[in-house]
């Protein structure tokens, strides 16, 4: 017997994180913004009443703001990531083990609970997670991941479940699935949905009926799977194909304008640093780097330019420092003076596993190197991002993301802990 899942996803999850520390956002529309406060990212139920969707410009918004006393706040990831680990914490009680999907989501494994109520015991989790963070949760349980993340959304957005759907039920899984939008369900991207959507396939329960041949056919080995899911059979005992990563990036749009090479140098040079930190997260090395840069696209009137260079890293690499030279003969080569550059990045192609890759001659002491990238990063993990930095990041970093609205950091920062004073 399958041993059964659950998905436990946090509801507004930025809005809710900031009004945990903050209760004059409780109850009033609140809206998150993105990195250098472009779009709204986040938003609360009120917000979302009041239409404001899913990356709208926050210059778009002014009036809207003004009016209706929206609170707009620019997104803050240490604390983010923070409450998240609180939110699991509450969790690890309540199941054998878990799987962390995102920031806001994370699968449960709950063998060894079967003979209890498992929607009682989703009560108190949800409780145990409010009590300990004040987050609001929904969750979904079924027996596979795709059928859990189905009835994690029908536990947020139907109130009959009342916030806790369990989709093993025979019943309740067939009169949630007819009633499913194939379009809605996990891993049916827009692509594949109109090419079901042409085969007649337009519910979840549909696409569960579809023949597992006709599956491969219209979307290979992912779509067969998620079938296979959908009728309740973990994906680890159907074929699994594991995609080669094949390409990875690191962009950032400017806080203020960069008009100079130093300036853009210190900003590729933080990426490229990320970039090397990626590629060894995932035991990966690159064959080629693109510097690039631009400038401000949506405003025709000023001067516009936007300049990359590819260069071959030979031997490959995902040495940091060998990354940031890299960079610097591509920027030096797509520079031009004389323009206000908005955005700049650092993409990495030809990827494959550093055992893998092919040796030269000349490499020098590769072993070296490796234990100062290691070192690079276990310093940057145990003290803090960016605590060893290279020369030519710089210290200054008036090019860093703008973020003029972001609430203190309250959980990691000892100077930004909430006090409470007496009178």
């Amino acid at each position: 017997m399958t041993a059964p899942i659950a998905l436990i996803d946090c509801n507004n999850y930025y809005v809710s994180c900031e009004r945990a520390f903050d209760a004059r956002l409780v109850g009033v529309p609140v809206i998150v913004l993105s990195n250098n406060d472009g779009c709204a990212i986040a938003r609360s139920a009120e917000a979302k009443a009041l239409g404001i969707k899913m990356g709208d410009p926050i210059h778009h918004l002014r009036d809207k703001v003004r009016v209706h006393g929206i609170r707009v706040l620019s997104s803050n990831y240490t604390l983010y990531g923070d409450m998240q680990r609180r939110v699991v914490a509450a969790c690890e009680a309540f199941a054998r083990d878990f799987e962390i999907y995102s920031i806001d989501e994370t699968f449960l494994d709950l063998s060894g609970f079967e003979d209890r109520d498992l929607v009682a015991h989703s009560r108190a989790m949800r409780e145990q997670v409010r009590l300990w963070t004040t987050i609001p949760t929904c969750v979904g349980i079924a027996e596979t991941k795709t059928l859990a993340k189905l009835a994690n959304a029908v536990a947020k957005k139907d109130r009959r479940f009342d916030g806790v759907a369990d989709l093993r039920d025979d019943d309740a899984r067939h009169d949630v699935m007819q009633a499913f939008p194939v379009e809605n369900v996990w891993g049916v991207g827009g692509a594949t949905a109109r090419k079901l959507n042409a085969l007649g396939i337009e519910t979840a329960g549909a696409l569960r009926d579809m023949p597992m041949k006709q599956a491969r056919a219209v979307g290979t080995v992912v779509l067969e799977r998620l079938v296979a899911e959908l009728r309740g059979v973990p994906s680890n005992a159907v074929e699994k194909v594991e995609p080669q990563r094949k390409g990875m990036a690191v962009t950032r749009s400017f806080g203020t304008p960069v008009t100079t090479f130093d300036s853009m140098m210190g900003a590729l040079s933080q990426y490229a640093m990320r970039a090397g930190e990626k590629l060894r997260q995932h035991g990966l090395v690159a064959a080629r780097l693109t510097t690039f840069f631009h400038t401000n696209r949506h405003k025709p009137e000023r001067p516009q330019y936007a300049g990359s260079r590819t260069i071959v890293l030979h031997p490959m690499t995902n040495d940091s420092l060998e990354l940031i030279a890299a960079a610097r003969r591509g920027a030096e080569r797509a520079w031009r003076d004389g323009y206000a550059y908005t955005k700049a990045g650092i993409m990495l192609d030809d990827l494959v596993a550093s055992d893998m890759r092919p040796r030269t001659l000349f490499e020098g002491d590769a072993d070296k190197r490796d234990r100062l990238m290691d070192a690079l990063d276990q310093i940057n993990g145990r003290f803090g991002k960016w605590t060893a930095v290279t020369a030519s990041q710089g210290f200054r970093r008036e090019w860093k993301l703008r973020s003029e609205m972001r609430s203190p950091a309250w959980t990691t920062s000892l100077a930004e802990v909430p006090t409470v004073s007496a009178l």
